[in-house]
């Protein structure tokens, strides 16, 4: 029996397509800004890779870059400034921040309508309640994740999901999504006793643990749906949480790169393109 490997491009380009369409109908380029603290090198891959895919659908960016060692208040002033900017329709504050800088001080100082990383607790807390419509903005991985899940026809409800990491950006997020889809979601962490007693009943296992090849092929049920969220550089390679090489073999899994990353990209330039629409209709 073989099994898919869960790639995203094809639903990340259908995403991209719609939003060129959409920025034709608006009449003008969306302003995309972000904001990139330090060198971090895997930091500066992504940045670059975010601002061609904004400007092969018709967008504008700009970068805002900072030193590794600004000070807060200062990166606080950044953010003000594109709050009240006009011109710019959304923007983001590139992850990981230096470890002087308090990220979540950082997140809820953003302007939740401007808030196209969709990290702002009033994003987050309308993922949580269910008000996912067009006047908010979901965070661009999660719900990438369940564009893929749409899009290979993967069936929620009923089904055990099982997500491992906690975090405000991949995690809690994307449980809830799978919650609002009537799966039976488990979260799991770095605390949890004996992971793959949750993960070898899972339908649909979620990896966003940031620990390299975590999610073994004896982990899993076969023919169940791995997606893996682990971006991870080790050496001059970007590892996943997945052991890919022998978990296809068993079950569907998303590859690193080339799963997951597309579809982030593709949902942070339909957040912008929605942030423009709103704009045009006040």
């Amino acid at each position: 029996m073989s099994f898919s490997t869960l790639s995203g491009k094809d639903p990340a380009d259908k995403i991209l397509h719609d939003a060129k369409n959409r920025i034709e109908k608006l009449g003008r380029a969306p302003l995309l800004a972000i904001v990139v603290v330090g060198e971090f090198k895997p930091s500066q891959i992504y940045v670059n890779r975010k601002i061609k895919t904004a400007e092969s659908v018709g967008m504008k960016t700009e970068v805002h870059r900072l030193p590794e060692n600004v000070e807060e208040v200062e990166l606080l002033k950044l953010i003000e400034r594109l709050n009240k900017d006009k011109e710019v329709d959304g923007f983001i504050i590139q992850t990981p921040l230096p470890h002087h800088i308090h990220a979540q001080k950082i997140m809820n100082a953003v302007d939740p309508h401007k808030d196209v990383d969709g990290y702002h607790p009033v994003n987050l807390g309308k993922v949580l309640t269910g008000q996912i419509d067009d006047t908010m903005f979901p965070p661009a991985t999660p719900f990438g994740i369940m564009q893929m899940i749409e899009q290979y026809g993967i069936q929620t409800e009923g089904k055990n999901a099982v997500v491992i990491g906690r975090s405000n950006v991949v995690g809690k997020p994307i449980a809830m999504l799978l919650l609002h889809k009537n799966a039976t979601v488990s979260i799991c962490h770095s605390k949890t006793k004996n992971l793959a007693e949750y993960t070898k009943n899972a339908d649909i296992v979620v990896a966003a643990a940031g620990a390299p090849g975590l999610v073994k092929a004896d982990m899993v049920k076969e023919g169940a749906y791995i997606i893996d969220v682990g971006t991870t550089r080790v050496g001059e390679k970007v590892v996943g949480d997945v052991d890919f090489e022998n978990v296809i073999k068993k079950a569907n899994c998303s590859p690193v790169p080339g799963g997951v990353g597309p579809l982030t990209v593709a949902m942070l330039i339909n957040n912008t393109v929605k942030a423009a629409e709103m704009k045009h209709r006040k």
